[in-house]
């Protein structure tokens, strides 16, 4: 494959790795049981050493935290829950100074309401320049009493709150698709989009290399803001941009401008892309693909691909048609097993799997529980798959570690906003967001510096602390020490996949990499081993015992 060499002068971004950081949960340097920015800075050789491109850092400006900082007062600004503008340098300087770049979360869908722009708007009359900021309606009814439209807000109830004019009269309404304290901002005015770019100048401008985008598909709404339709959940199943909220054609003239933007900060001869990455909840694959186009977004996160069951066949589909979308719009795909807002694939995998399902919700101590021991090998190997697929990667912290599903979370604990807004019939994400062990013995297991962690955790995470993983021979650490070193060395996100046959419970596919070489990967999705492909096992998820792959086991052979 002598001819591909030139994918070896490729923008990083194409095949990064690139580790997600809760800021919450991470490391807590001062004790007060939330983690923080020097506690980031102080743990980030555990990134670099386990072979990561990048980190992204989920929010951490100022905010009322009503959810967990996706509530932004102050775009420009650190919480100081978490620090101050200095720790968020040194930061990025330590990052740096240890090779990986830093992504910056962004929230452009919604401010919070805080924000002294809504605060404004509250003072403020209705028709005012003020509001015109934010989606603010007459109700209807015959004195407004009714919300403007049926839309139902994400977190539960209706996706409209009413406000109180300043004479004390019931006024308008406004639109949050989240938390009532997360009003949405109206995109149609040019003094939003403005504003939003000076946020992501500001950030570049102190050497950030790019942005996670949240709810990129949710920018635009259809003008009018028309009701959604009785049959909304089969439509948002078949074509997310049928519902008048999602994905609208107007969300890619904002990208095409932010791409402009970061286009402007790259460095001549040198491989400085700074980069955007969209949160898009977009069916079917196409119109995910379409947020990647050459002039858009660098990367968009493959949710179908984390949201397959693990069963061959959906599997080989998925990761089929992905492949095809994004060749079509000559970008790479982005993988994703689990993050912030998901059950973690180490719990998710742990139930007999369903064709056409799989378990998202929150689980709790009275739930059906996870299978732990079946979980974890699953999740081993989807790692190892999704690893050595074509195209770049996201990690979300702990998952190295194989950590589970908090699922036994009692209800007083628990904070976020779907747990709150439904009454306690949604039992939200607290269980994937539970602080990180980092040493078995020590106090919150080395969270932070006594035990006074926002989230309990789990006591099954003392045995998967990093201390007991490090250098420990087939943990799940060194596992995945292991999969991201020989991904870099020979490449294999620049690589071609070939599908090959080797029944209807294997997953296997050949990657040709730019180096003349190619690596056979091999999953047993079956109820038997299975034998091995002739070759050198380069990394395999399991332990391989007589030339055959046991059940619920990859590998990679050359």
């Amino acid at each position: 494959m002598a001819d591909q060499q030139p994918v070896d002068r490729q923008p990083w971004w194409r095949d990064a790795v690139i580790y997600q950081i809760y800021p919450r949960s991470w490391s807590d340097s001062d004790g007060d049981g939330l983690g923080d920015l020097p506690g980031i800075t102080a743990r980030l050789a555990h990134v670099a050493a386990l072979g990561a491109d990048a980190i992204w850092i989920s929010p951490f400006y100022t905010s009322p935290q009503n959810d967990a900082g996706y509530d932004v007062a102050d775009y420009r600004d650190i919480d100081p829950r978490f620090g101050t503008l200095a720790d968020a340098d040194a930061l990025v300087e330590r990052a740096h100074e240890l090779g990986l770049r830093v992504l910056f979360d962004l929230v452009p869908n919604h401010s919070s309401s805080e924000h002294p722009w809504f605060q404004a708007a509250l003072a403020a009359p209705p028709g005012s320049p003020e509001r015109a900021r934010y989606v603010f309606r007459e109700g209807r009814g015959e004195s407004g009493e009714l919300p403007p439209n049926n839309w139902e807000s994400n977190f539960g109830g209706p996706a409209w709150t009413r406000v109180t004019e300043a004479d004390g009269r019931p006024g308008q309404w406004y639109l949050h698709l989240f938390d009532a304290t997360q009003p949405d901002f109206d995109w149609s005015n040019p003094e939003v989009a403005d504003e939003m770019e000076s946020v992501i100048r500001f950030w570049l401008d102190r050497g950030v290399d790019g942005f996670r985008i949240d709810v990129a598909h949710g920018l635009v709404k259809v003008p009018g803001l028309p009701d959604v339709p009785h049959d909304a959940a089969a439509l948002r199943t078949e074509r997310t941009g049928a519902l008048p909220m999602w994905d609208q054609p107007g969300v890619h003239d904002i990208y095409r401008r932010w791409r402009s933007v970061t286009d402007s900060y790259a460095v001549p001869g040198a491989d400085a892309d700074r980069i955007l990455c969209g949160e898009a909840w977009v069916w079917p694959t196409q119109a995910l693909a379409d947020y990647v186009r050459p002039d858009e977004l660098h990367q968009t996160f493959n949710f179908g691909f984390l949201t397959t069951p693990w069963i061959a066949a959906e599997l080989r589909a998925e990761i089929a048609a992905s492949l095809m979308a994004v060749a079509e719009v000559g970008a790479p795909q982005t993988w994703v097993l689990s993050n912030h807002d998901v059950v973690r694939h180490a719990s998710r995998l742990g139930y007999d799997p369903v064709p056409g399902a799989l378990h998202m919700g929150g689980i709790g101590p009275d739930d059906p529980q996870p299978d732990a021991e079946a979980g974890l090998r699953r999740a081993r190997a989807a790692t190892t798959v999704m690893l050595a697929l074509p195209g770049s990667a996201y990690l979300y912290q702990g998952e190295e570690l194989g950590l589970p599903e908090a699922t036994e979370l009692p209800d007083e604990v628990r904070q976020c906003p779907h747990w709150l807004r439904s009454g306690g019939t949604d039992l939200g994400r607290d269980g994937c967001r539970v602080p990180v062990p980092w040493e078995a013995d020590a106090p919150s297991y080395g969270f932070g510096p006594n035990d006074n962690a926002w989230l309990p955790q789990p006591a099954a995470y003392g045995d998967l602390a990093v201390d007991r993983q490090d250098g420990v021979a087939g943990s799940t650490l060194e596992l995945y020490r292991t999969l991201l070193r020989v991904r870099r060395d020979l490449r294999l996100g620049v690589g071609d996949l070939t599908w090959l046959d080797l029944g209807e419970d294997v997953l296997a596919f050949e990657i040709g990499t730019p180096g003349d070489d190619s690596v056979r990967v091999v999953a047993n999705l079956g109820d038997a081993p299975v034998p091995l492909l002739e070759g050198e096992v380069l990394v395999a998820s399991a332990v391989i015992d007589g030339g055959r792959l046991p059940v619920d086991a990859a590998a990679w052979i050359r």
